[in-house]
């Protein structure tokens, strides 16, 4: 979907899109599909990609923001649909955008504990099915996306160096979809707009603005950010990336910044970045990378992982 053709479809101006959400072009879902066929496909190409048999995987973790039904677990009912295993654990983790984020660490911890010995981890999430379009701040700047990982104990050379997660809880409703769940009934006042995404931009970058000096250090310790071969932050929008940049003192060719062709994916958008960091061939094994993005909540997250 082009910023040109939502033009059209909004009845904007030429370059009204592009130039309010710097974008170029996201994905949207067809109406029939589904965030867990999206989930599917990423996983059984995951699998395919490292030649894995999905007999092998032993856990499987959805971690998204915005599950397909309130019940059962997203991951049990992606069980049967990536065609693994009968009897395979699953699980969910939500932590909003930076969901993936938290299940990379969940897993390494289940790993390094003996408990489990290949573990998938998927994201997937189509917020195009919540925007409300009168709002610009707050539903030009995404796109659908799904994104899985598959992991397993190593020896030594890779894995997670640091990883720190913070909550700012005066920040709890800056990001909001405040219906569903147990909050669906319209007699407690949920009204139709409550099932939509609101944000409140200004106060959200404020907020993580003020934060996160004081986070990074908290992260890295002892480390400096020249330390940092490249940086894969979460796509939450053109400002925040640009602030990042500059607050961060990175250049271009140390940040992957995938936003103008996928916009902000919700918890597909940090493991769509690695992805592309791999694929592209700027993270290499070896290479140290800084995971760092920060969700609903509001959330602020990072993790320093060797390849």
């Amino acid at each position: 979907m082009t910023s040109a053709q939502l033009d059209r479809q909004l009845g904007k101006r030429e370059g009204h899109v592009e130039r309010r959400s710097g974008i170029r072009h996201r994905h949207f879902a067809a109406f029939t599909d589904s965030p867990l066929q999206l989930a599917a496909t990423a996983l059984r190409t995951a699998l395919a990609d490292g030649r894995i048999a999905p007999a092998s995987i032993d856990l499987l973790i959805c971690a998204s923001a915005v599950p397909q039904q309130a019940l059962p677990c997203s991951a049990s009912l992606l069980l049967e649909a990536a065609g693994l295993a009968p009897g395979t654990a699953t699980f969910d983790i939500n932590a909003s955008c930076l969901s993936f984020l938290a299940a990379l660490q969940v897993a390494a911890a289940l790993l390094q504990a003996g408990q489990y010995r290949r573990i998938a981890i998927v994201s997937s999430d189509l917020p195009s099915r919540g925007l409300d379009w009168a709002q610009e701040e707050a539903s030009l700047i995404f796109g659908d996306g799904a994104a899985a990982i598959i992991v397993e104990q190593g020896h030594g050379t890779a894995g997670i160096q640091r990883y720190r997660l913070e909550s700012y809880p005066e920040g709890r409703d800056f990001c909001e979809v405040r219906a569903g769940g147990t909050r669906c009934n319209p007699s407690v006042g949920i009204n139709e707009q409550d099932f939509l995404f609101r944000m409140q931009g200004k106060r959200l970058y404020k907020l993580v603005s003020a934060q996160m000096d004081g986070f990074l250090s908290r992260l890295l310790g002892d480390w400096q950010l020249d330390d940092i071969d490249l940086v894969v932050p979460h796509q939450a929008s053109h400002l925040g990336m640009q602030h990042m940049r500059k607050q961060l003192g990175l250049s271009e060719a140390r940040i992957v910044d995938i936003y103008a062709e996928h916009g902000n994916q919700v918890s597909a958008s940090l493991p769509t970045a690695l992805h592309e960091a791999i694929r592209s061939g700027r993270a290499a094994p070896g290479s140290r990378l800084l995971l760092l993005g920060t969700a609903a909540g509001v959330i602020l997250g990072g993790m320093v992982l060797t390849l």
